[in-house]
């Protein structure tokens, strides 16, 4: 499957950074939500209802079934991101908003290397340097909030989300892979699918049914879910993962903003200057032009995938 033609990843990089967005505001529903009825059933009953919705548009528009290679792929990533997801919400309920979503910023340093052995892409001085630029920002944050004792729970969390980065650093190469062999319907539906079902075994132990006012926040977090799933599946079929990595950053900020609003969470000075550097840092990246070359991008999964 051929990305369409073009000459600079401007487009690409905005629409990645709304997906974004969309994440965030997400993950600010899902703290709340973890904080009530608990990190397996905030995402059971969320990625159940981003399922639901996406097979209702999936069968109403007559899509096509995948290929059995393309399956795997939908298979795998719905896979990791179980184990991905419940790490992150779990840890993210234990930390301040901000805190956890810096922590997760080294995805998309370790995402820039996985592209060359993964992907093959080629790593550029411009994207290394940006990646280095924000993981400082990210180093700078980290530091201003290490000064805060947040007790033995926040160190658990912590390494909860730093082992959630390391999954989610292969989840976005997973990202690139889908969006080069599906389309974004297709990549919003299968993924929330297989996440889905990989929580079903634990089911019998730990679900619950979410009492009657957890629902709208239920509701609220399927759909940011699946517009943010939508938005970077077509920006990732349009720009290379090492270019796209850095709009990652762009979370903490709307982590700062929805922490401070709904959780009373205070930004420390040197929040705000790690902050200004990552803004560099996607500003650095999102200026690489890309080489016309005829618009052809290489689907080929690798076999280790």
């Amino acid at each position: 499957m051929s990305a369409p033609r073009s000459s600079s990843i401007a487009v690409p990089f905005a629409v990645g950074t709304l997906g974004i967005a969309c994440f965030s505001a997400m993950d600010a529903v899902m703290k709340h939500l973890v904080m009530t009825i608990g990190a397996y059933n905030a995402l059971i009953w969320r990625m159940g209802a981003v399922a639901l919705l996406g097979g209702i548009a999936f069968a109403a528009l007559r899509s096509a079934w995948p290929s059995r290679s393309v399956m795997r792929i939908h298979v795998i990533r719905g896979l990791v991101s179980t184990v991905m997801g419940f790490l992150f919400f779990w840890g993210l309920g234990r930390v301040p908003l901000a805190q956890g979503v810096a922590l997760a910023f080294i995805a998309p340093l370790i995402a820039l290397y996985l592209a060359a052995v993964l992907l093959h892409e080629r790593i550029e001085r411009r994207a290394i340097l940006a990646s280095l630029l924000g993981l400082a920002g990210v180093a700078v944050i980290f530091a201003g909030q290490a000064r805060a004792d947040l007790g033995p729970e926040a160190l658990l969390g912590s390494l909860a989300i730093l082992a959630s980065a390391c999954l989610y650093a292969y989840n976005i190469i997973l990202m690139r892979q889908q969006a080069l062999v599906a389309g974004p319907l297709e990549v919003a539906f299968f993924m929330s699918l297989f996440t889905t079902l990989g929580l079903l075994p634990a089911a019998p132990f730990f679900a619950v049914p979410p009492p009657v006012d957890a629902w709208p926040a239920i509701a609220a977090a399927a759909l940011l879910s699946f517009g943010s799933l939508m938005l970077l599946a077509w920006a990732y079929a349009r720009a290379e993962a090492q270019h796209l990595a850095p709009v990652e950053y762009t979370a903490f900020i709307w982590a700062v903003m929805l922490g401070w609003i709904f959780f009373g969470e205070v930004v420390q000075p040197l929040t705000l200057l790690g902050a200004a550097m990552i803004v560099g840092a996607c500003l650095l990246a999102a200026t690489r032009r890309r080489p016309d070359v005829g618009g052809e991008v290489e689907s080929g999964v690798p076999g280790g995938a």
